[in-house]
């Protein structure tokens, strides 16, 4: 007997480090950038913020994707409630750090998977999974040569925690471990499952 096709997986991310963790699935699909707008709105709470984002890439990507499960994704640090970004530069990057050592930060990774094979209602499932982690107390030379030696400006909090960030954080308190990277699999995995997707395919 014939096997059952796979529904069409589109990854609504531009993200290198999103493909490489929803490559470890072993399933085929997509990534297209989607062009939103992510400023947050005023007096948005961050993890509100950053569910909203995550569904509003999926939706951007859906208007032209026909049938399709859509995952969008999402993450923001705060600390002292405010938002942590992107540095951009060396030298945001080193005032990040430095603000953030000693001390603990929590990451919100919010996750969505839009099903569009059906025209109406479409089927949305979204989450968020916060990450708690504490930066090691580390002097300005070691920060300068860690941010010197990684190059982490497009990375929310300056720290990779695939790469050699893990040597600047003291401990990291999560359900997922994939959620700091930027795509929690196991709530992912969750999502895919309660969408009809086979894990298991030949």
């Amino acid at each position: 007997m014939p096997s059952t096709p796979l529904p069409r997986l589109i990854l609504a991310s531009g993200s290198t480090y999103r493909r490489e963790l929803l490559s470890r699935l072993r399933l085929p699909f997509d990534a297209v950038s989607p062009d939103i707008d992510e400023s947050p709105l005023a007096g948005e709470a961050p993890a509100d913020t950053a569910l909203r984002l995550a569904v509003a890439k999926a939706e951007a990507v859906a208007a032209g994707s026909g049938e399709a499960l859509i995952i969008g994704s999402d993450q923001l640090a705060t600390l002292d409630d405010a938002q942590i970004g992107k540095p951009g530069t060396h030298e945001a990057a080193l005032a990040q750090l430095q603000w953030m050592r000693g001390r603990e930060v929590l990451f919100h990774t919010a996750l969505c998977v839009l099903d569009t094979r059906q025209a109406a209602p479409r089927r949305l499932q979204y989450d968020n999974v916060p990450t708690r982690v504490r930066f090691r107390n580390l002097p300005d030379a070691e920060l300068d040569a860690y941010l010197r030696i990684e190059q982490p400006y497009d990375c929310a909090g300056s720290a990779k925690n695939e790469a050699l960030g893990i040597a600047i954080l003291e401990n990291i308190r999560s359900d997922d471990p994939t959620a700091l990277t930027g795509l929690p699999l196991i709530a992912l995995v969750s999502m895919l499952r309660t969408a009809g997707m086979p894990l298991f395919a030949d």
